[in-house]
C-alpha cells in the first residue's frame, strides 16, 4: 500500500440534489466554504486549503428519505440518489492532530440540509500521522507473549454478574477461572470504582488470585481491568495494576474520547482493552453516522491494542456479515510499513455455538473470545465453562462437529444443553 498526501475520506451519501453539488457543499462546509463569498476568501487560498471532491459514483435511488428534515431543490422531486463521495484534504489545514481530524471528516457535514443520508466509509491518512500517532503498543504479537497463548484464540469471560460483586467475590470467581486456565478475563463496562467495588481493591484480591494460580500452574491469566475514569484518575489506576503484575487495562473509548486516549495511551505501560459502548448511536441507522473500519482506525492511532466487534448471533442488531467485516479490518495495516494491528474482541451473547462460525468465516486464530454467561453459567461450574469453550474452538479449528468431539468431553456435552443452538 501507498500512503496518501492528502487526507482522504469516502462516504454514502443520500440527496434530492444534484450528487455532484451536494458533494460540493459537503466540501465547502468542511473546509474553507461559506454560503456567501467573504473577504479574503481568494481562489488561491482556495486552491490551497478547499477539501476536494475525488469520486463521485451513483449506487442507486431510494422514494423517500432515510432521515428526517432535509431538503429538496426548487421544483425538485422526492426522488432521492445516493452515491458513494470521496473528499480529500490537504494536511497543512488541521497538521496531523487525531481530534482535529474528527471535525474535518465527521463534523457538522452530518447535519447539512442538503443530505437524507450521511455515513463516513472510510479513511486514509497521511504517513504524518503516524509519526506523532505510534498506535498500539501490544497489538496481537504483544498480547500473545503476555498471556503465553500462541496458535488459537485466547479464551476469555466477563466477570458476571456485571455489578454487584464485592472485591472480595470478584477475586474468588477470578480465582476459579485462573485455576481453570482461561486466558482473559475482563470488568465488565459497567464496573468501575464504585463503593461496593472500589477499584484498588478490586484489583488488590483479583491479582492476588491471579498471581496464586499462576505459582501453580505456571500460567499466568491476563485481567482488563476496567480504569474508566479521568485522566489522572486512569494514571494512577493504571499504575495500581502494574504495580499489582496486571498485564491489561480497559476503557470505554467514546467515555474518555480520543484526546483521553492518545494521553492515556501515552502513559500505559500495559496493553489497552478498548470497550466500545455506546457504539450503536453512531452505527444503527445504515444511512447516518460510520462504519466500524473508518471509526476504528482512529482509535487504533490513538492507541487501543484490543477492539470490541461484537459477535456471531449476537444480542444486538448487528449482522454477521458486519461483525465479520469489522473483525477483518483490525487487521488491515493503517500506513505502509506500520500497519497498527489490533486485536480483534467477540463477546455478546458468545457460547459454545459460535465458536465453529466464527473460525470459518475468519480462518484466523488472533482474537479474543469473551463468553459471560457462556462461561460463568455452565450447569457443571465455572472451570467446566472454561474447559467447555476451549474444547468448541479445539474441535473449529480441526474440523471436527461440536456434537461428535462432544461425545468425548463431559463439560462440552453439558453445555450443548445448557447452550442451545
Amino acid at each position: 500500500m501507498s500512503d496518501p498526501i492528502r487526507i482522504e475520506a469516502d462516504y454514502l451519501i443520500e440527496t434530492a440534489f444534484d450528487p455532484a453539488h451536494a458533494a460540493e457543499v459537503m466540501a465547502g462546509e468542511q473546509s474553507s466554504g461559506t454560503f456567501v463569498a467573504v473577504p479574503g476568501e481568494t481562489a488561491e487560498l482556495k486552491e490551497r486549503s478547499a477539501a476536494r471532491v475525488e469520486r463521485i459514483e451513483i449506487s442507486g435511488e431510494v422514494d423517500r428519505p432515510s432521515l428526517p428534515g432535509s431538503g429538496l431543490p426548487k421544483g425538485g422531486t422526492a426522488t432521492r440518489r445516493q452515491a458513494l463521495v470521496t473528499l480529500s484534504w490537504p494536511i497543512d489545514n488541521i497538521g496531523p492532530s487525531l481530534p482535529n481530524l474528527v471535525a474535518t471528516i465527521a463534523g457538522n457535514l452530518f447535519e447539512l440540509k442538503a443530505f437524507s443520508g450521511l455515513r463516513l466509509l472510510d479513511v486514509r491518512l497521511p504517513k504524518a500521522f503516524s509519526v506523532k500517532y505510534t498506535g498500539p503498543k501490544f497489538g496481537i504479537e504483544g498480547t500473545r507473549r503476555l498471556s503465553d497463548v500462541h496458535g488459537r484464540p485466547l479464551i476469555g469471560t466477563i466477570i458476571k454478574p456485571s455489578v454487584g460483586l464485592t472485591a472480595e467475590a470478584t477475586g474468588e470467581l477470578v480465582g476459579m477461572l485462573a485455576d481453570a486456565g482461561i486466558d482473559f478475563v475482563k470488568d465488565d463496562e459497567l464496573q468501575a470504582d464504585g463503593p461496593s467495588c472500589p477499584f484498588e481493591a478490586r484489583v488488590a484480591a483479583v491479582m492476588a488470585a491471579v498471581n496464586r494460580a499462576a505459582d501453580k500452574t505456571g500460567k499466568k491469566t491476563m485481567v482488563a481491568f476496567n480504569l474508566t475514569g479521568e485522566i489522572d484518575e486512569m494514571r494512577r489506576r493504571h499504575d495500581i495494576v502494574l504495580a499489582h503484575g496486571g498485564t491489561c487495562v480497559m476503557a470505554s473509548v467514546l467515555a474518555i474520547g480520543y484526546a483521553g486516549m492518545i494521553e492515556f495511551a501515552r502513559h500505559s505501560q500495559l496493553p489497552i482493552h478498548g470497550h466500545r459502548a455506546g457504539w450503536g448511536a453512531l452505527t444503527r441507522a445504515p444511512s447516518l453516522g460510520w462504519s466500524f473500519p473508518a471509526w476504528s482506525k482512529l482509535w487504533r492511532l490513538a492507541g487501543c491494542d484490543h477492539l470490541h466487534v461484537n459477535g456471531l448471533a449476537n444480542k444486538f442488531t448487528e449482522s454477521d456479515d458486519s461483525v465479520i467485516r469489522s473483525a477483518r479490518s483490525l487487521g488491515e495495516p493503517l500506513f505502509a510499513g506500520s500497519p497498527m494491528c489490533a486485536m480483534p474482541v467477540f463477546s455478546s451473547g458468545q457460547t459454545i455455538r459460535q465458536a465453529a462460525g466464527t473460525w470459518e468465516a475468519l480462518k484466523s486464530p488472533d482474537l479474543i473470545y469473551t463468553a459471560g454467561g457462556g462461561v460463568v453459567a455452565h450447569p457443571m461450574g465455572v472451570a467446566a465453562g472454561v474447559e467447555a469453550l476451549r474444547e468448541a474452538w479445539a474441535a473449529a479449528m480441526e474440523g471436527i462437529p461440536l456434537e461428535t468431539h462432544a461425545a468425548q468431553n463431559a463439560a462440552l456435552n453439558a453445555a450443548l444443553d445448557a447452550y442451545p443452538a
